[in-house]
């Protein structure tokens, strides 16, 4: 009985050392699965991030280049040609913007909802400055005046000024 009650002993001991030993390898191995998996995601990120970086880059380029391309200075230039009357000058400009915006539409998906708001805000005031200015002008008008009046409106401020600035602060951020 004796030898009996110390066999027990000894093989309850043996196997409570065994599930010990079992729990601890298992546990090990758990974290060592975790942790490839964990460094998986990690070189997955790194490589996503080598390709996503230089798009969204050149999405802030493009979308610069969009808010240059119709500030007051820019689009004027760009749009007035000899011989248009004014209500020629005001179509050609506010198409021209609405163009470059649905050509910039899909560049969105790499701006921060705030910075888009900011350029989509830009064009509204954009096409409403050029419409504004249009309105205070009779159809006789020579188109020039448009300009003037458009200049004259965004004089102090452009519309498009604080989109550049919202647009830099991101990029300085980001990048």
């Amino acid at each position: 009985m004796k030898y009996l009650l110390l066999a027990l002993a000894i093989l309850a001991a043996f196997a409570l050392a065994g599930a010990i030993f079992y729990l601890l390898v298992k546990r090990y191995f758990d974290n060592q699965q975790k942790e490839r998996l964990l460094q998986m995601k990690i070189d997955e990120r790194r490589e996503t991030l080598k390709v996503v970086t230089p798009i969204r880059l050149q999405a802030y380029e493009r979308m610069a280049l969009f808010l240059e391309r119709i500030s007051p200075d820019s689009l004027v230039l760009r749009c007035y040609q000899p011989g248009m009357d004014l209500k020629l000058l005001q179509g050609v400009m506010t198409k021209n913007i609405r163009d470059e915006w649905e050509h910039n539409l899909s560049q969105q998906v790499y701006l921060t909802p705030e910075c888009w708001t900011r350029i989509r805000a830009a064009k509204d005031e954009m096409v409403n400055l050029v419409n504004s200015s249009a309105v205070t002008l009779t159809d006789t008008d020579d188109p020039t005046r448009l300009a003037a009046t458009i200049f004259a409106s965004a004089a102090q401020q452009k519309p498009t000024d604080s989109a550049l600035e919202e647009l830099h602060k991101e990029i300085n951020e980001l990048f």
